[in-house]
């Protein structure tokens, strides 16, 4: 249980994230400077963030079995060691190779650390806290990025010192969750994947958590090169990506408000129409100094709240007990998609130029656009002929005198007892009692019962002068 203030409950992990994160913010963009320094290939650059969103993903399976087999602390310290480990290792060789395969191993380490931190926070952080104490971690996770970017504003030339303070700050993290007091959470359960039927259920969200995998992936690999070729310096570079990230630390709480008030599927509509907008025009203008500072600011907005409310409109659309295999599902996504965007983005990069990273977004956004109306109409489409067809199925008749039962009311042939039993038919009755209550508000059975006593009585009127 959760004690009164959850910032307080939980400084361990909030410390150890912070950590975790300014080493990981500090790090792509130090790998991206440094092979731009080097004129690398951009397509080298892009492959790099592909390669650690990839490790991202086989992780997610790889953490649920070793935090099941030594439980959470032993796995983060694994982890954390390991990534450490594999951020020195750029020190020792400049072998593009290695540093691909390195990239891969600290993206499935960083997985099982998120996945430990995450599972922890969600079991014991009560269900009246549970949302303050994600938006910490959040914060605290967006601060960690910005802070990496700061600290490395510091090394213009680059060089080794980075490198020594973000293997320190990962060794670090280690401490706060190894000497806390809270007892460690239950081992995870694997989360099944349904993916296509989470596709047919909920296509407009899993199709804005693609996309918005495909443009982080290419903005947090490509943009510090796509920066450098501006002629920015280091220092330019890191205010440049700490802008952007800021937006997006600045946005979650005013855009998660609004999504509560505004369906969530125009917000994704909108986020997409405007990103297409920006980013073409930062692909084509001359862009530069407080210009271009203002525009990634308004990106970052725009592009770093598109997850969150893809994930919230999926969840809003399953029941409970699917929520887990959601989760995993949208996981698996964005990583697919932030595994591909840069592999894509830094091939146009290297054909064309800097400026197609933008270009290329751009594209992201407006196909995401026309994907998210096609659905949306589509939706709409279905739900419009349901209705018709449930108001059809639910139709009156025409009160033809043909099809009434007075009709054969009228008939001298027809036994007086016969049509009473029919008029009166207990089938009815046992089909009124299994209508749930408040099925149809519109029909009166009582009404409907009186009809009949009416329909009675005027067949015994009209028999009686015959009969006598």
């Amino acid at each position: 249980m959760t004690s009164k203030s959850p910032y307080r409950s939980f400084s361990a992990l909030f410390l150890t994230t912070l950590l975790m994160l300014v080493a990981q913010g500090s790090l792509s963009t130090y790998l991206g400077l440094s092979l731009a320094q080097q004129n690398v290939d951009s397509v080298w650059i892009g492959a790099m963030m592909s390669c650690y969103y990839f490790g991202l993903v086989l992780g997610s399976k790889l953490g649920h079995k070793v935090i099941a087999r030594v439980g959470h602390i032993r796995a983060f310290v694994a982890s954390a060691a390991i990534v450490s480990a594999c951020a020195m290792s750029h020190v020792l060789t400049q072998q593009l190779e290695i540093w691909l395969v390195m990239r891969v191993i600290v993206g499935m380490g960083m997985m099982c650390q998120y996945m430990v931190l995450e599972s922890w926070l969600n079991e014991q952080a009560e269900s009246s806290q549970r949302g303050t104490v994600f938006a910490a971690y959040m914060i605290t996770s967006y601060l960690g990025m910005i802070g990496g970017q700061i600290m490395l504003s510091q090394f213009p030339a680059l060089g080794i010192a980075p490198l020594l303070i973000i293997s320190m700050c990962y060794s670090l993290c280690i401490v706060p969750i190894a000497l806390t007091t809270r007892i460690h959470p239950a081992p995870l359960q694997p989360a099944p994947l349904k993916i296509l039927a989470f596709w047919k259920l909920v296509p407009q969200s899993l199709t804005a958590v693609t996309v918005a995998g495909m443009m982080a992936g290419s903005f947090y690999g490509l943009a510090p090169a796509y920066a450098a070729s501006k002629g920015m310096t280091t220092e330019q570079v890191t205010l440049f990506m700490s802008m952007t990230i800021l937006a997006g630390l600045l946005a979650q709480w005013p855009m998660g408000k609004i999504s509560d008030r505004i369906p969530r599927g125009r917000i994704l509509r909108f986020n997409a129409a405007a990103l297409t907008i920006l980013t073409l025009f930062i692909a084509l203008l001359p862009l530069s100094g407080i210009g271009l500072l203002v525009a990634t600011f308004f990106y970052g907005i725009l592009a770093f709240t598109l997850y969150p409310i893809a994930s919230a409109f999926a969840n809003q659309n399953v029941e409970q007990n699917d929520r887990v295999a959601l989760s995993a599902t949208i996981l698996l996504t964005f990583g697919l998609g932030a595994s591909l965007g840069p592999l894509l983005a830094s091939t146009l990069m290297q054909l064309i130029g800097p400026a197609m990273l933008y270009a290329f977004i751009s594209c992201c956004a407006f196909s995401l656009f026309l994907r998210l109306l096609r659905v949306n109409y589509t939706q709409k489409q279905a739900k419009r002929m349901m209705e018709e067809q449930q108001n059809a199925q639910f139709k009156m008749g025409s009160g033809d005198l043909v099809s009434s039962p007075l009709a054969a009311a009228l008939d001298p042939r027809v036994d007086q007892d016969v049509v009473t039993a029919q008029m009166r038919d207990d089938d009815f009755i046992a089909t009124r009692q299994q209508v749930p209550a408040g099925y149809d508000e519109d029909i009166d059975f009582q009404a409907i019962e009186d009809d009949y006593d009416s329909l009675t009585n005027t067949y015994r009127t009209a028999k009686t002068p015959a009969d006598s």
